[in-house]
């Protein structure tokens, strides 16, 4: 009897590459992939009010500008890592957090490959500092918050509940806008851009560079 046919583990990407889901490589990573997968992919399974999905990469803008508020002065190579702290959804999709429980510690390998491929590709550690995963989550719970209250439909009472009630000083001046996804994907590049351009010449510090 013949052997059967292995799976098909990578995805054809818009690049030209060929991912490895299974075994991912930072050399078949690349950003204009990423920026275009997250633009298309929708947060809270799409069930958010406006003309438009609220994609993974706006909310990733917006993680990584809170990360910034909360953390006066942090180093441009932590913001980028809050950038791309979603990345591997760019070829596995958002899952809610209800669904992720179910399908179990499968999925969270899943995403640790693909997360530490994209983090050496673009200069991060494979593994964040501890410091820097604790600030990150805290700025997306922040951002979870807005989203919570001002597209999914949650009432504050029950968003303070599952999200934290955040500090208003953080939230001034910011707002979710609905936007086309050609325009997200085009910010979400330029910021990936700028932030590159920040960190050039720079080492990571053997600190975690957040402010005490």
């Amino acid at each position: 009897m013949a052997a059967a046919k292995p799976a098909r583990a990578w995805q054809r990407m818009l690049s030209g590459r060929r991912l490895d889901l299974l075994d991912p490589t930072p050399f078949d990573i690349e950003i204009d992939d990423i920026a275009h997968g997250l633009a298309f992919v929708a947060r809270w399974n799409g069930q958010t009010r406006g003309d438009f999905a609220y994609s993974v990469a706006e909310h990733s803008l917006l993680v990584e500008e809170i990360l910034a508020r909360q953390n006066p002065g942090i180093a441009p190579l932590w913001r980028l890592a809050a950038l791309l702290h979603d990345a591997p959804e760019y070829v596995i999709g958002d899952m809610i957090s209800p669904v992720k429980a179910a399908i179990g510690p499968d999925y969270s390998e899943l995403d640790r490959r693909l997360t530490a491929a994209v983090h050496i590709r673009f200069g991060l550690p494979a593994v964040l500092p501890a410091a820097i995963k604790r600030a990150i989550k805290a700025a997306d719970k922040v951002s979870a918050w807005m989203e919570a209250t001002e597209i999914a439909g949650f009432a504050r009472p029950e968003a303070d509940r599952l999200f934290g009630k955040p500090d208003p000083l953080i939230l001034r001046g910011l707002e979710i806008v609905l936007r086309p996804p050609v325009q997200v994907r085009a910010d979400f590049t330029a910021r990936h851009a700028a932030l590159l351009a920040a960190i050039d010449g720079q080492t990571i510090s053997s600190s975690t560079d957040l402010p005490a």
